[in-house]
């Protein structure tokens, strides 16, 4: 299944605002974040392990066990962000 993922604040200063993947069905968040951490030495800086992130899907704060529906939107951004 195709996600769109977006990205804001640091984390988008490091990775872009924007991205497309291809996850297979079932996918948790927790499983997308290693996922994309596993990509790009520039993915694991700034989604580490252990690193605060918050994340959403459709617009909604979820849990990283949440599991991901098919073409959802997902967000990661640190737990605060500015205007």
């Amino acid at each position: 299944m195709t996600l769109n993922i977006r990205y804001f604040a640091s984390i988008r200063e490091a990775l872009g605002s924007s991205q497309q993947i291809d996850v297979p069905t079932g996918t948790t968040l927790a499983a997308l974040r290693d996922q994309l951490i596993a990509s790009s030495a520039e993915h694991a800086s700034a989604l580490q392990r252990g690193r605060a992130l918050r994340c959403a899907i459709n617009q909604v704060l979820c849990a990283e066990s949440e599991v991901i529906p098919d073409g959802a939107e997902v967000a990661f951004f640190p737990p605060v962000t500015g205007g």
